[in-house]
């Protein structure tokens, strides 16, 4: 066992680098000098296809957006006023999310896009392969594989040792930049031979880009992520039941401002709707989500927090403020956080949206735009 210790402390990371370098060294010897050659010439042509087809994805992708946008927008989609069916709503959300949103327009161009454009350069590649082989071979080249022949095998074998090990360090320096508090960073760093090839070969060239570009793109895609889910509640929610209607209109008839009518609806549905206690029970011991909708939550006046938020939303929208369905996480009173819902409403005096958690709002305290919201509730991203 004291004989094992050594290898049991080596880190995994470092011992799958070691492992995929001396597997390409193997492999290049028993294939010698023509198959490993040929393998290379492979990697770094298959490699410059993917780039090539990249950036030929991105400009077409970059010159059809506009023209996609400006056609669905010529279009003057009218989404009905009526409860749709599920087909319905999903197209819907597809259509105006293409319509509004640049990165999911870009996105749904770009990557069949490239897949198509990378399998046609992939197909050319291989027949153009295919040919060059038969000249690069003869009969005793097949036959005869000399220990000379073995040890260049390896030469090429370790270049192509080194390529595989820098990609999978260039896949662990992305994730470790995007999640650098996650467990399997931090134990990725321990690994030295990761920390050589990070800091001397990526870092220089990539840590510029990475450090000033890759965290607004990332926030920019988490953004986006949020607006098409409160798009697919918009859609699923869109039919305004006429009791609903006339309740928020009741509600907030005497207010003259956004605020006022918003906090209005926020009182209402906090202190008329009782938390459904045994739907989260059912849900976390026996794994049965009881969905509903904000009518079932309006007539039964029970329902959980996402019950809350849509039945909220769809009473503002009645009265027409604008008003977003928000998921996330919510703080739990004993030093956690667990899956939670709520809502931000535009309050057009102040040209500002602002949150607030109808679910929260009986539990005492006031849950309407306070100063420390965000302490408590964290977006998904």
């Amino acid at each position: 066992m004291d004989k094992l210790e050594p290898l049991l402390r080596i880190n995994l990371i470092t011992l799958i680098i070691i492992c995929v370098f001396i597997a390409s060294l193997a492999l290049g010897f028993a294939r010698g000098a023509s198959a490993s050659a040929k393998q290379l010439f492979q990697l770094i042509a298959y490699g410059a296809v993917t780039v090539i087809a990249i950036l030929l994805a991105l400009e077409f992708s970059k010159r059809i957006s506009p023209l996609l946008q400006t056609w669905l927008v010529d279009r003057e989609l009218m989404i009905p006023n009526e409860k749709l069916g599920s087909i319905k709503q999903m197209y819907y959300t597809i259509i105006t999310g293409l319509r509004d949103f640049s990165l999911f327009r870009f996105a749904a161009i770009f990557i069949p896009a490239y897949f198509a454009i990378r399998t046609l350069l992939g197909f050319a590649l291989s027949i153009f392969v295919g040919r060059m082989s038969k000249f690069s071979m003869n009969e005793s080249d097949k036959q005869r594989k000399t220990i000379g022949s073995g040890i260049v095998g390896m030469g090429f074998g370790s270049i192509l040792g080194v390529a595989r090990a820098l990609i999978i360090i260039a896949i662990l320096f992305v994730y470790i930049t995007l999640q650098p508090q996650s467990s399997l960073s931090q134990y990725a760093q321990g690994s030295s031979l990761y920390q050589q090839g990070a800091t001397q070969i990526l870092a220089p060239f990539s840590e510029d880009f990475i450090a000033s570009q890759v965290p607004v793109f990332t926030r920019a895609v988490e953004q986006e992520f949020r607006n098409i889910l409160e798009r697919k509640y918009e859609m699923i929610d869109l039919h305004i039941p006429e009791d609903i209607a006339g309740a928020a209109y009741e509600i907030t008839k005497d207010k003259k401002t956004d605020e006022a009518k918003a906090y209005a609806l926020y009182n209402w549905v906090g202190s008329r709707i009782v938390y459904d206690h045994e739907k989260v029970r059912l849900y976390e011991e026996e794994n049965i989500w009881m969905e509903q909708t904000p009518e079932d939550t309006f007539q039964s006046r029970t329902g959980v927090c996402i019950d809350y938020s849509r039945l909220y939303a769809v009473m503002a929208r009645s009265i027409n403020l604008e008003v977003k369905v928000i998921t996330g996480l919510g703080y739990d009173g004993r030093g956690g956080y667990g899956p939670h819902a709520w809502n931000e409403v535009y309050i057009s005096e102040n040209t500002m949206w602002v949150p607030l958690d109808s679910t929260w709002a009986s539990s005492g305290g006031n849950w309407f735009n306070p100063d420390n919201f965000e302490e408590t509730h964290i977006q998904d991203t």
